[in-house]
């Protein structure tokens, strides 16, 4: 897959996930797709989820059930840049929200998609953990 389709790839994704519709969203991955976010991450730990989804369903799940049950509304995405070599591509985002409980939410993301065969297989998840933590659960 040249560079530039995989970039388009990775950026209708990321349309396709505000959709919230599992069958377009899920188009995307292959069966056995990951995502890894850092463990103990405050979304992870706020949920009671797996910082590690394994799986089409799993992740299907989390974007469309899970994400707007913690990020209920204002919903905001300034992407810095989707940089594609390749199958790999990079992308920077900041990501604004507001929280179940009213509270604002604001995080700088890298993401690191894999893609195999035309497709998301693999999802590293970076972000600042401490300032997630801190948005989530207070200063204590």
């Amino acid at each position: 897959m040249t560079s530039e389709r995989s970039r388009e790839l990775v950026q209708q994704a990321w349309r396709s996930f505000s959709t919230r519709d599992k069958d377009l969203i899920g188009a995307f991955f292959t069966q056995d797709a990951e995502w890894l976010a850092p463990p103990g991450n405050a979304t992870a730990v706020a949920l009671g989820g797996s910082p590690h989804m394994v799986g089409r369903d799993a992740i299907v799940h989390f974007l469309t059930v899970d994400f707007p049950r913690m990020f209920v509304a204002d919903v905001a995405l300034d992407f810095h840049g989707f940089y594609a070599d390749g199958d790999v591509v990079v992308v920077e985002v900041t990501m604004r929200a507001t929280l179940a409980d009213g509270k604002p939410y604001r995080n700088d993301y890298c993401f690191v998609f894999e893609l195999r065969d035309g497709l998301i297989h693999q999802v590293r998840e970076y972000m600042d953990t401490a300032a997630g933590h801190r948005m989530v659960f207070g200063d204590a």
